[in-house]
């Protein structure tokens, strides 16, 4: 190994001191390199021009010495090329832009357009610029060696912190025994299983009760005074927080809470014992008034009759909708042609990523769809001009004004904080002061002007943030994020009754799909399925990968194949986790553990499958309550026992009454997952209607 003084700036065991004097050859002392991986980055914010971000690549490497083993990691001399890599130029342009751009091209005011936006220059806004910069950007002392480098013994490690999978490049966190954090480390070159590998030999980690993508260093420290640590205050202050603001304790602190809101909810005294069912079921009547849920006394007992809605189909889906295939269904003009066959291809497939900008936009309602191209860019240039009226309002706001505007200031507040950690693991939003996040800033403040007795309530960034992804503009982002909310309203409103109404519905879908198993839930004082709060929230977003939430909501989009299919969605993931819950007999604090553990695991085609499963027996069932009836939109005359199958006997072609598989050849997707290879027919039907 080649000798190298440490850093002025270099960490060692948990606090920071000098480099050794002049000569001092540290890595001498080393015995053995267990352990090196070369591009590993620092993103940091410190370059010459404060509109980009800087990447420093360096060396990671776990040394073994005597009587310890250190993590060292220091910066590479070559040059490194970024050429690739999004940073940030700020201009006038309302559109987020992906084209390579030189480097003179990028500073503060350049490439303003010369369109009838023009006006509006005096409202800032971002765009992407990809500009080359090297590692010489990157903050240097006087020696010229790079202030990032550090070192720490496993001795001072507390816990590690890792990315969540499949999205942007493997990171991890180290965060030391005086709560010191050393920057993030992003392997560009390769995974961090490796090395977290190498560490486990040395030290024992475990995964974090709280957050599943935190590995902790293990200690004597008992795991139940670990969520005393956690909180800092009894169990009464959470349950008051919850009945304050469930929206904050369920986005905030459900996902880690599992042993200690048990003790919250049950009784504390030595014996421990249940508290009754109906006492539970008060608990969360109080908390979300109106919520009505029944807790049966006799786990076998049943509110509706038991209903036998026959065995469920193995439905098919298809390849998501090509850019081809969209184009031979829009005429001339650009309208298209037939609105109720593309919407069922879209439920069967979603669609390709390069159609998403477009087509999402109708399926949101942003544009008509029966409008010609014509009339969809006279409404863009109007909604346009609507929405930077709407930003100049709160931009124009003097801190004066704000002082004495409690709502706008608490809106701000709140906005900032929520998007400073929404979706930070992906490209789009990673990094300091990313322009994503400017953009998803602006954005909702912007919403705050067009309905401002709603406001911001947290959760809503996690529902802008894949349209933004998606639209990489600015305005058409945000008018499909309005229509976005226009749907999801209910859910924020003070009153949540879009919730109440929801955990209802479901209760009532769950019941009738399989009485037994509600009956259980109910035994285990967890009948009124308060674990799903978050699925409905936020449409599923923190349970799904990025990639996958973008098909689960287009596919949602469609109103296919049914009203309330997100709740059949609900009842495919629960029915699908049924077996275990109830053959390891879980109760109530092993059943939270369980679902929130389940985030990020779930297989988002399996779960439509199923869903569409379900919906397909309740459609054809002939004796289907008044209730669920209504819940679905179906009306009952129309749903009889003699609905036509279709040819396949697997029930993969099954009709409903809403024609939903007519004309549609596609290949099988079993309930497993899997892909039956024989099914895999092409589409044989032109797009275009007869």
């Amino acid at each position: 190994m080649a000798d190298s003084g440490l850093s002025p700036g270099l960490l060692t065991g948990s606090v920071w001191k000098p480099a050794p004097g002049v000569g001092t050859k540290p890595c001498q002392s080393y015995s053995l390199v267990v352990y090196e991986q070369e591009g590993v980055f620092i993103h940091s914010s410190c370059g010459k021009n404060d509109d980009q971000d800087s990447l420093i690549a360096g060396t990671l490497r776990v040394l073994e010495k005597e009587n310890e083993v250190v993590v060292d990691w220091r910066p590479l001399d070559e040059t490194l090329d970024t050429s690739n890599i999004l940073c940030a130029g700020k201009d006038s342009s309302s559109v987020v832009e992906w084209t390579q751009t030189p480097k003179e091209k990028c500073s503060r005011g350049a490439d303003r357009p010369s369109s009838y936006e023009a006006e509006w220059d005096m409202v800032t806004t971002v765009s992407f610029k990809k500009k080359p910069h090297s590692n010489g950007d990157a903050a240097t002392h006087a020696n010229g060696e790079s202030k990032w480098s550090f070192l720490f013994s496993l001795t001072d490690l507390k816990s590690i912190k890792q990315n969540k999978e499949g999205m942007g490049w493997s990171y991890l966190v180290f965060c030391l025994k005086d709560d010191v954090k050393l920057p993030a480390l992003h392997f560009h070159h390769g995974d961090s299983k490796p090395l977290i590998k190498c560490i486990e030999k040395h030290v024992a980690l475990s995964e974090s009760p709280h957050d599943e993508r935190v590995l902790l260093v293990k200690t004597q420290k008992s795991l139940s005074q670990s969520f005393e640590n956690l909180f800092d205050e009894p169990s009464y202050g959470l349950l008051q927080k919850w009945k304050k603001d469930p929206y904050v304790v369920t986005m905030g602190k459900f996902s880690k809470v599992t042993n200690y809101i048990v003790g919250s909810l049950r009784s504390s005294d030595p014996s421990n014992q249940r508290r009754p069912p109906s006492e539970m079921a008060d608990f969360l009547n109080d908390t979300i008034p109106g919520l009505k849920i029944n807790q049966q006394e006799e786990p076998g007992f049943e509110v509706i009759t038991r209903i036998d809605l026959g065995k469920q189909p193995e439905v098919s889906r298809r390849e998501p909708v090509s850019a081809e295939e969209w184009a031979k269904n829009m005429d001339s003009e650009g309208r298209i042609l037939d609105v109720d066959y593309i919407k069922r291809l879209i439920f069967k497939g979603g669609l390709c990523h390069a159609l998403r900008k477009e087509a999402w936009k109708f399926l949101l309602g942003y544009f008509p769809w029966n409008s010609t191209k014509e009339e969809r860019a006279s409404l863009q240039k109007r909604k346009t001009d609507e929405y930077f009226r709407m930003k100049l309002q709160w931009k124009s706001v003097s801190e004066e004004q704000e002082k004495r505007n409690s709502r706008l200031r608490d809106y701000r507040s709140l906005i900032e904080k929520d998007v400073n950690r929404t979706d930070r693991t992906n490209k789009f939003y990673e990094g300091e002061d990313n322009p994503g996040l400017i953009l998803l800033h602006d954005i909702l403040m912007t919403y705050c002007m067009y309905d401002f007795d709603l406001g911001y309530v947290q959760g809503m960034s996690d529902l802008l943030s894949p349209v933004l992804y998606v639209m990489e503009n600015e305005v058409d982002a945000f008018w499909c994020f309005v229509s976005y909310m226009d749907q999801m309203h209910q859910n924020f409103e003070e009153q949540m009754q879009g919730m109440k109404t929801q955990l209802i519905q479901l209760s009532h879908l769950l019941r009738l799909l399989d009485s037994g198993f509600c009956s259980y839930l109910e035994s285990q004082d967890s009948g009124y399925l308060y674990f799903c709060f978050r699925w409905l929230l936020i449409r599923f977003k923190r349970e799904f990968s990025f990639q996958d939430i973008l098909r689960l909501w287009e596919v949602m989009w469609t109103e296919l194949p049914c009203q309330n299919f997100h709740l059949l969605l609900c009842c495919a993931i629960l029915e699908s986790e049924k077996q275990q819950i109830m053959d390891k007999h879980y109760g109530f604090n092993e059943i939270l553990k369980h679902i929130n553990e389940l985030s990020m695991k779930i297989d988002v085609e399996y779960i439509l499958c199923k869903a569409e499963a379900i919906s397909m027996q309740m459609m054809n069932c002939k004796e289907l309550p008044q209730t669920v009836s209504e819940i679905l939109g179906i009306e009952n005359s129309s749903v009889t026992p003699d609905s036509d199958t279709g040819e396949d006997e697997s029930g993969a072609e099954l009709s409903c009454p809403t024609s939903l598989y007519q004309s549609i050849s596609t290949p099988v997707i079993a309930a497993n997952g899997t892909r039956d290879g024989a099914q895999q027919t092409a589409e044989t039907q032109s797009l275009t209607p007869a």
